[in-house]
């Protein structure tokens, strides 16, 4: 079986404040948190594929919201968005544990808001080849 996860989006929202750190653009920021995160991928794939050991059905979404502070860029306060996940509750704390803490560094002068989904899929192995018929 094999198994991989995809990051599918980052919506961040940065709201201005007067600070001497760095000053991202929201694209910039969208794609500095997102390459932070992706830091945290095989550490996430890891704890899922534990998971499939129990349960091998474990895909589905998992969405989290949480805030990027600004002047020490630590993600705080990430929280499961329910109404966008549809992996089990395990593959959720995956997800939380993996990112809760991460510093963007540098910090930006802006607070950040942000959600990011991940999808965690399983796939079948591949059909075996079928033979033809004996000649006859």
């Amino acid at each position: 079986m094999k198994k991989f996860l995809m990051p599918l989006s980052l919506t961040l929202l940065a709201a201005a404040t007067g600070c001497s750190f760095a000053a991202r653009s929201p694209e910039m920021y969208r794609d500095d948190t997102s390459a932070l995160l992706e830091t945290k991928n095989a550490e996430i794939k890891a704890c899922y594929d534990q998971q499939l050991q129990v349960n091998q059905a474990a895909a589905g979404t998992v969405r989290v919201t949480f805030m990027v502070q600004k002047d020490t860029g630590t993600i705080v306060d990430p929280q499961v968005d329910a109404a966008g996940t549809t992996a089990p509750a395990e593959v959720s704390t995956c997800v939380i544990n993996s990112i809760n803490g991460l510093q963007l560094a540098p910090p930006d002068q802006s607070d950040g808001q942000a959600t990011y989904t991940w999808e965690f899929v399983t796939e079948a192995p591949p059909a075996a080849p079928v033979e033809a018929p004996p000649a006859g």
